[in-house]
């Protein structure tokens, strides 16, 4: 069972344990992208953390929100209108289906339909008031990641960035922040704005990326002055 609401960003609140999860609608190329989705969509609903995400039903999208939903989770997608009379975002395989078995009387999967793509980045940001983590994705992803840092470094919002670095994707950024630091673009204590959650050098195949992505969200402390403006009016 899901709901459908037509709605703008005002009037929702935000959901102090809710994780925006920012990733792909296409699959990728490598099988260890479906487990990462998969292993961050168990560990969401395994500590109690609401999933925000884009409202996909493919891609790494689609497989992180189906765990979600067959471990119990509570699922809050938001769609921009256009994507819904185009009939979905990404191409493929439906990953999660809307027949999905739930429990009767039950809110667990909920879609917001909004008008635009801003309506859509500023709902998931407000409503995810326990942050954000990014898997793999394509310039989408990398749009949203890099704003929602920003909205930090300007004291737009304080929430942590977990980037799920999995088979390197993620190193070019790395490389990228690391340079700005060193060239005097990006100040050193900014560099903890985003934490990237990188695999042991042994036992790979065991690693639990979803754990690993939520003890480091939980475990993120925001620099002590961090925020360059003032947004709130007083």
């Amino acid at each position: 069972m899901s709901t459908t609401t037509h709605i703008s960003p005002e009037g929702f609140e935000a959901d102090p344990r809710a994780i925006c999860v920012f990733c792909a609608s296409s699959p990728g190329l490598r099988s260890e992208y479906r487990e990462a989705a998969e292993s961050l969509g168990q560990a969401l609903a395994r500590t109690s953390h609401p999933l925000v995400y884009g409202g996909g039903d493919r891609g790494l999208m689609g497989m992180l929100s189906a765990q979600v939903l067959t471990s119990g989770g509570n699922i809050t997608g938001i769609l921009p209108r256009a994507m819904v009379a185009a009939g979905g975002e990404g191409s493929g395989k439906v990953e999660n289906p809307r027949t999905v078995d739930l429990p009767p009387d039950t809110q667990k999967l909920k879609h917001i339909v909004v008008s635009s793509m801003h309506e859509r980045k500023t709902l998931m940001a407000k409503i995810a008031g326990g942050g954000f983590i990014a898997l793999p994705g394509g310039f989408g992803t990398f749009e949203e990641v890099l704003e929602m840092i920003t909205w930090s470094q300007l004291g737009i919002h304080q929430k942590p960035m977990v980037l799920l670095n999995v088979n390197g994707f993620w190193e070019p950024l790395r490389s990228l922040i690391n340079n700005a630091i060193q060239e005097g673009f990006i100040h050193q204590k900014n560099n903890r704005l985003v934490i990237f959650v990188d695999p042991p050098t042994s036992n790979r195949e065991s690693f639990d990326w979803g754990q690993s992505a939520v003890d480091a969200l939980e475990g993120w402390k925001s620099p002590v002055d961090a925020g360059l403006f003032t947004w709130k009016e007083t």
